[in-house]
């Protein structure tokens, strides 16, 4: 049971969520139960989606934008977010099911994404109060100050659906995953 509102549908929408909404399903092909759980308020449906489309034109790919999604997932304990980014990594970014449980697990098998998935394992468990050295090791890693940068805001992008997810107990409408935490 959700501990906040998930409209049914579009219409059940607040009016001013709703063109919003129809423009998430016309790209996606449906409206997840977390925009139509963020969509009760219609300013912060319009951030977030404002975030989250500026950050898809960024320097990082979808590749290394997944993996960093599913390592936060796991440290914030999301479930919501483990099973739509375990499946939006399979399906889009094209990862396997060992890379994914790296990722979970807060590493990648491919060096330069170990580096984003640790650097963003970090900025989460430390909540921003990194050290030189991890910012010096991505860095070495190869990502540009624009990259590090975006990276620090998918942090905060998927923190935000996380906490919002956590605390709505949003129903799960993504293929299920093993959960965040052991029961």
């Amino acid at each position: 049971m959700t501990r906040i509102h998930t409209p049914e549908s579009i219409e059940s929408s607040p009016e001013a969520s709703r063109p919003l909404l129809e423009a998430v399903k016309k790209q996606i092909g449906s409206v997840p139960n977390l925009f139509r759980v963020v969509g009760n308020s219609p300013a912060a449906l319009e951030g977030y989606l404002g975030l989250n489309g500026a950050l898809g034109k960024g320097a990082l790919d979808a590749k290394t934008r997944e993996r960093v999604a599913l390592a936060v997932a796991q440290v914030n304990g999301c479930d919501y977010c483990l099973a739509a980014h375990t499946y939006l990594g399979k399906n889009v970014a094209k990862l396997d099911d060992a890379e994914i449980a790296k990722n979970r697990a807060g590493s990648s098998s491919d060096a330069k994404a170990d580096a984003a998935v640790r650097f963003a394992v970090r900025v989460v468990s430390q909540r921003g109060h990194v050290g030189d050295d991890e910012v010096r090791s991505v860095r070495e890693a190869g990502y540009s100050e624009a990259e590090i940068v975006e990276l620090v805001l998918h942090v905060a992008l998927n923190t935000l659906t996380n906490y919002v997810n956590n605390v709505a107990t949003t129903v799960v409408d993504f293929p299920a995953t093993s959960p965040a935490r052991a029961a």
